[in-house]
């Protein structure tokens, strides 16, 4: 008998597609659970099995296995809304994964802040959210949510008002999952941002973060290693381990990020999975360890391979849009590729398409890996390479918009 991963959905930026290829690689069918399988188009391109069904419902999942999938060795997904219902299938197949509740209870910031004594107020009206802005900038964002979409800086109490409007007129998500009328109201903290890849209690990476302009939090940009002086690294890494532990998390990968303020680390927020936003392939480059494969590995019951079998460094710039233009990408890519140091340039859009200046992590047109054997190399290499791929990026007409 064919033995099986199944992947309740995926994302959709490319770790969905590593997964399958893992699965495969060990011996393992990947088979894609999915609501919309024109979602994927990599699963038609590399031959992935697709079910369709109802992926917010554990039971409709269990019910599809029942009518001839069989059960499967493991059970996982990619994508984060689906952590939670691919752990309640796990678990109500004696597989191996993380606790349902715990991650279920992650994803949902508000209560983050509450286990972790983080400041924090959550609001369930405009009103409360005005109110509970007493000292800007404060950040608004959804209690639940991911690649910093509706996450704000807000100077004002009139920009307090208007965005979370916005976000309690939101019901649901772009998955089309239902999401809590709540909006969380933080304090503003000032300093670098970083994050700690974890893999149960073992430190993968530290990452360092760039940010594109604020008022908004795009990830523009990454790092690994981090570069910091050694009091700071242990004080992030204590930091993000006693978070997860607190959450009740501990198996697989977290991701956990953190702002270094003068005073020292901010938690931000957990997630309880690999990173996204190719943290995990910059991860690879420069340490060896592929954090898709331990995972991969996990969820079926087999042991991760966490050893660094290299010591490079690496960096990745994305490209983003300054101002609403239109891809059209020329030899931008060729050219950016034959910059020393760049191991991928890369586009994510196709010609044609109109991009808007970033505001989360679905305006990111492409990206930039490059490694060398200093921190400084890699980091000069990806930002050259970046300014040759920014050629893709041409002046929209006039007055057109996305």
């Amino acid at each position: 008998m064919t033995r099986t991963l199944l992947l309740v959905e995926s994302n959709t930026t490319g770790t969905g597609r590593l997964f399958a290829r893992q699965a495969r690689s060990l011996g393992y069918e990947p088979v894609l659970a999915a609501a919309d399988p024109s979602r994927y188009p990599y699963a038609a391109e590399d031959g992935v099995r697709v079910v369709r069904c109802d992926t917010a419902d554990a039971c409709a999942v269990l019910a599809v296995l029942d009518s001839g999938i069989g059960e499967p060795a493991g059970v996982t997904s990619s994508s984060e809304y689906y952590i939670p219902v691919a752990a309640r299938i796990a678990a109500k197949l004696g597989l191996p994964g993380p606790d349902p509740v715990a991650v279920t209870d992650c994803r949902n910031k508000a209560h983050q802040r509450t286990v972790l004594g983080a400041p924090c107020t959550v609001a369930t009206s405009v009103a409360e959210a005005v109110a509970a802005a007493v000292e800007f900038p404060v950040v608004l964002k959804p209690a639940e949510g991911s690649g910093s979409v509706g996450v704000l800086r807000c100077e004002t109490p009139d920009a307090v008002a208007a965005q979370a409007a916005a976000l309690l007129s939101v019901t649901h998500n772009e998955r089309g999952l239902p999401v809590p009328a709540q909006v969380l109201v933080e304090p503003y903290a000032s300093g670098p941002e970083y994050s700690v890849e974890l893999f149960g209690d073992v430190v993968v990476a530290v990452v360092r973060k760039h940010l594109g302009p604020a008022p908004f939090f795009v990830e523009v940009g990454h790092d690994v290693p981090a570069a910091l002086p050694p009091a700071d690294e242990t004080a992030l890494i204590d930091t993000a381990r006693a978070a997860v532990t607190a959450l009740g998390l501990g198996f697989g990968a977290a991701h956990v990020e953190i702002r270094l303020t003068p005073s020292g680390p901010w938690l931000m927020e957990v997630n309880p999975r690999p990173a996204g936003g190719m943290i995990p392939e910059l991860v690879r480059a420069a340490t060896g360890v592929d954090l898709v494969a331990a995972q991969v590995s996990a969820v079926l019951g087999l042991p991760p391979d966490l050893r660094a079998t290299r010591r490079k460094c690496a960096s990745l710039r994305f490209l983003t849009a300054t101002a609403t233009s239109v891809v059209g990408a020329g030899d931008a890519v060729a050219k950016a590729s034959t910059v020393p140091g760049v191991a991928e340039a890369r586009l994510d859009r196709a010609d044609g398409t109109v991009v808007r200046p970033a505001r989360d992590y679905r305006d990111r047109a492409g990206h930039v890996l490059a490694v060398a054997d200093r921190p400084r190399g890699a980091r000069a290499a990806a930002v050259a390479g970046l300014g040759r791929l920014r050629a893709a990026l041409v002046p929209a007409p006039k007055g057109e918009s996305r």
